[in-house]
């Protein structure tokens, strides 16, 4: 039965930007132009409107000067008079703890004028002040970097430097190239990249965990700076001195700047991971050709040493044309080139068995020696995809249903099961849908429907794919419930599976209809052999359970 960007906004008036306030409870007293919490009694008078609109959070590092006073003038506290700016930890610092709910709503460049009502906290601080005494500070937020506790542990601190305006991050599937150096507490420089950065797959990780890591928190163009606990850099043993620079001791802790450069998204083509694309640069939209489409390559393949074998498509040739699924390239790159988008380009990683195979083979720029990994850089220029069902007359759906069956039957012939489940899935799929069919049109389509499902669902079985070919088989019988080819191709692949009382179901409604037929009662015999085999185990398991019980 086989067949957040500075200079995006407008400057506001200083009324608007008091009224922008959004990590607290407040109110604007338009009168004297100040915002008065509701949480803490926190006044704040904008003197210098910042720039854009985003503002740090807790945990983040700001960047200030500051001036503590009494409201008469007092001085308290300052660091206008040093060289260098205060850096601080927003939620862990002590200094300017009192103003923290008004530094969560600073901008870059902002300057404000905080009042603080005296608590006992403070009074505890200053204990000659009246219980009516308020506090001032004047500060300035020169700038803020955003801080991530990349492990949620405290083993990876991350301060991102440069920001990045690029949305995605790469996944573990992914290859990166970053640019790095690795420094000592004490500044003594460990390890360095080369200046065009060290490329590396996320999955393989590189020189310490940190690295992989942070890397999963950035997107391109980002730089950060990392502070990273023994336990995500060299660990107990340290790190001999190499090239020159130092070692690291055991159980020390270092800091990394990191930028990510660029990343290869990587797309798995086929299941068992023999083809892979690394994807340069990402194409347009949301179409990728289907089976029939013609498309416009360029290429330049490559082998494992970086000799080119063939090129298409340059050097002022016309772009190389083909039809995808059509056997008019290797496998690999046909099923890459399915994968891509408009304007991709992408570097296919290709195993030699969906390449050239077991034997040398002279391509157009040179030999490809046997087993060979190919490596061909593409880049999708255009395609015109085959017509969809949807813009098709029903004439015309049966017809191309019809030569997909054929294609399907052919490659099924010259065992090519994939090639043909694909023509006969998008056989059924053109005549799946009949509204519009003629009567005479519905029962053809209907036969198209049920002979490529079988066909597909014999194919299913040789590609040991047996879970789809029992559905396959299941929306035949929806169609035809006596149909004696479906409950036997169904029975096969529940045998398979395991699934011997729905197996022995399908056979035995099988045998009343057609209780003659030769390959239903040998199946019928393969099953209860596999019956008895399992009856057998499952009393022998039972037997060494009563026995350990009666120990």
């Amino acid at each position: 039965m086989e067949e957040i960007d500075e200079g995006l906004f407008p400057p506001k008036s200083e009324e608007e930007d008091n009224m922008f306030m959004p990590h607290f409870p407040h109110k604007v007293d338009k009168d004297e132009g100040v915002v008065i919490t509701t949480k803490l009694g926190l006044k704040k008078k904008i003197v210098k409107v910042g720039q854009g609109w985003e503002v740090p959070e807790l945990g983040d590092e700001i960047i200030v000067n500051y001036k503590e006073t009494l409201m008469d003038g007092t001085y308290i506290a300052s660091n206008m008079d040093e060289e260098k700016s205060l850096a601080i930890i927003l939620g862990k610092d002590p200094i300017l703890k009192e103003c923290e709910d008004g530094l969560l709503t600073m901008r870059k460049g902002e300057i404000s004028i905080f009042t603080v009502p005296l608590t006992q906290e403070i009074y505890n601080r200053f204990p000659g002040l009246s219980r009516d005494a308020s506090l001032q500070f004047q500060v300035e937020l020169i700038s803020w970097f955003k801080v991530i506790d990349v492990c949620n542990d405290g083993g990876i601190m991350k301060k991102i430097l440069i920001k990045s305006e690029e949305l995605e991050r790469p996944q573990k599937k992914d290859e990166v190239t970053v640019i790095y150096d690795v420094k000592l507490e004490d500044g003594s420089l460990v390890v360095k990249s080369p200046v065009e950065g060290v490329e590396f797959s996320l999955y393989d990780g590189h020189l310490c965990p940190a690295i992989e890591k942070s890397v999963y928190t950035m997107r391109k163009g980002e730089t950060a700076s990392l502070r990273v606990n023994p336990r995500y850099a060299f660990g107990s043993h340290g790190r001999s001195a190499q090239d020159g620079l130092s070692a690291v001791p055991p159980n020390a802790v270092i800091t990394i700047t990191l930028t990510l450069v660029a990343y290869k998204l990587h797309e798995i083509v086929t299941d068992d991971h023999l083809v892979i694309k690394k994807i340069i640069r990402c194409g347009e939209g949301f179409e990728k050709p289907n089976s029939g489409t013609t498309t416009q390559i360029r290429y330049i393949a490559k082998l494992s040493d970086g000799k080119i074998f063939d090129k298409k498509g340059y050097d002022g040739e016309d772009p190389f044309e083909f039809k995808v699924d059509e056997e008019q390239v290797i496998e690999g790159l046909d099923l890459a080139v399915s994968t891509m988008k408009r304007g991709e380009v992408a570097i296919v990683v290709i195993n030699h068995e969906y390449g050239f195979g077991e034997i040398e083979t002279n391509a157009h720029l040179g030999a490809v020696p046997a087993r060979s990994t190919l490596y061909y850089e593409v880049e999708m220029l255009g395609f015109t995809k085959v017509t969809e069902s949807w813009d098709m007359e029903p004439d015309e759906k049966l017809e191309y249903a019809a030569k997909r069956k054929e294609e399907g039957n052919v490659y099924f012939k010259a065992e090519k099961y994939r090639r043909a489940a694909l023509r006969y899935d998008m056989a059924a799929k053109y005549v799946e849908f009949d509204s519009t069919f003629s009567y005479e049109q519905k029962k053809l389509g209907k036969f198209f429907k049920v002979s490529c499902s079988l066909n597909n669902a014999a194919c299913k079985l040789k590609l040991k794919e047996f879970s789809e070919a029992a559905k396959l088989c299941s929306k035949v019988l929806e169609l035809e419930a006596s149909n004696v080819k479906a409950l036997f191709r169904r029975s096969q692949a529940y045998l398979e599976i395991l699934q011997l009382d729905q197996a022995e179901i399908d056979l035995k409604k099988a045998l009343d209809i057609d209780p003659n037929n030769r390959e239903l009662l040998r199946l019928l015999q393969q099953l209860k052999n596999v019956q008895s085999y399992h009856d057998k185990k499952e009393t022998k398991r039972y037997a060494k359970m009563i026995s350990k019980l009666k120990i």
